[in-house]
């Protein structure tokens, strides 16, 4: 397949770079008035049109003047849950706290007791639905958490759908085990024992089924200390897992140096960070996660990019796409709130959304960023003369259509 008459051809680092750091996420190279090949499932070729041969034999797909960038890629979802949470939104919206709608039963637990009480079959006939809505909004990779499940069966279930989708879809889906996203009601009164049980039967039997890439902990004041965290990080790294971990939602109880110093993947939310925290993660090779849709839903402060940026350290944007906080799993839109609510420039947000995403689930080798091999997952606008229109026309949906595997797609 070629693509011709492309407005411009973002490809979002030309430096050969797995992911880009603070100020290199402003390096942002375009080509005008281009075209792109494709082989097999790869990126073969891309240049200016007035260089493009005769390509008469050739598949063409005319982009109209529209803009092509490589897919989003999304490293934090919770997109395997049981039911929505629209009750407890009310709540909230008639004065009820997250602790408040938690202690009544409400929240995390809310989800787990849905969960279990789903089969794997209607997990993944939802899960289904919502994945094949964010392809259609151009996520082209995601990671997906456990955590809903908090017991053996219903995790490893949740891991099962995750990979039965990437199967079937065939685009990455990267798995995280977060049985560490709550205390169960099972173990209200034994919350070590829970830690002990995570470590000692859920991990080694996930890591066994080849059910997970990563480990996650959900390190917040009444869930889960930055010990325990540590203690079920070593524990996964003994198996080669690596670790990527909710911190610095609400409070700083810090997490982020033990992260740092096991070499954690990532660091997600981070909505709580101090000066040395960013300068701290400005030194490592973690790369900081912000998710936008939770501050806005939650009405909590918005992740401080640009510290993170001036620090030097690497920065990727996700959805957090949950049925409690985060409720989109639009990564349009996580760029347009990257923009209006963290400052960044456009360039910097769509690097955060595909290259530096893609390093926070592996893929950057791959994924993320226009270079002659890598794989073929683009998505392609209407007719655009600027890329700021994207995030700038917030809300809105730009992808016209989406290439997977070298492939069109068409979405039902």
């Amino acid at each position: 397949m070629i693509i011709t008459n492309i407005s411009q051809l973002l490809l979002i680092d030309a430096q050969n770079k797995n992911f880009k750091r603070g100020k290199e996420l402003s390096d942002f190279p375009i080509i005008e008035n281009a075209y792109l090949s494709i082989k097999d499932d790869l990126i073969d070729s891309f240049g200016l049109m007035s260089e493009l041969s005769d390509y008469s034999n050739e598949d063409v797909l005319d982009a109209q003047g529209g803009i092509v960038w490589p897919s989003w890629i999304d490293s934090h979802t919770h997109l395997v849950y049981a039911g929505t949470r629209e009750d407890e939104f009310a709540q909230r919206l008639h004065g009820a706290s997250y602790e408040e709608i938690a202690n009544k039963g409400g929240g995390i637990l809310n989800s787990v007791k849905k969960l279990r009480n789903a089969s794997f079959d209607e997990l993944y006939s939802s899960a289904e639905v919502r994945l094949k809505e964010l392809l259609r909004m151009g996520t082209g990779a995601l990671e997906v958490k456990s955590g809903y499940g908090l017991d053996l069966e219903n995790e490893l279930k949740m891991l099962k759908v995750a990979r039965a989708l990437e199967k079937e879809y065939k685009i990455p889906i990267k798995t995280s085990l977060l049985a560490a996203h709550a205390i169960p009601i099972e173990f209200k009164d034994n919350r070590r024992g829970y830690v002990d049980y995570i470590i000692n039967e859920i991990l080694p039997a996930a890591h066994e089924q080849k059910l997970l890439d990563y480990i996650d902990v959900f390190c917040e004041k009444g869930y889960f200390t930055a010990q325990e965290m540590q203690d079920i990080i070593v524990a996964a790294q003994k198996f080669g897992i690596k670790s990527k971990l909710h911190v610095n939602q609400f409070n700083s109880l810090g997490a982020i140096q033990i992260a740092c110093e096991h070499d954690a993947l990532s660091v997600d939310h981070l909505e709580v960070l101090s000066e040395e925290e960013a300068r701290i993660l400005g030194e490592s090779n973690t790369i900081a996660t912000a998710l936008p849709g939770c501050s806005l839903f939650l009405e909590i402060p918005y992740t401080p990019a640009k510290l993170l940026i001036e620090n030097n350290a690497i920065l990727a944007l996700a959805t957090d796409f949950n049925p409690g906080s985060a409720p989109s799993g639009n990564m349009n839109l996580m760029v347009s709130l990257a923009c209006i609510k963290m400052k960044l420039t456009p360039e910097q947000a769509i690097s955060a959304a595909t290259l530096n995403g893609a390093a926070a689930i592996e893929l950057s080798d791959t994924h993320g960023s226009i270079k002659k091999g890598k794989k073929a997952n683009l998505n392609i606008s209407g007719p655009l003369h600027s890329y700021s229109f994207i995030p700038y026309n917030f809300g809105h949906n730009h992808v016209k259509h989406t290439i997977l595997n070298g492939k069109l797609t068409h979405h039902d």
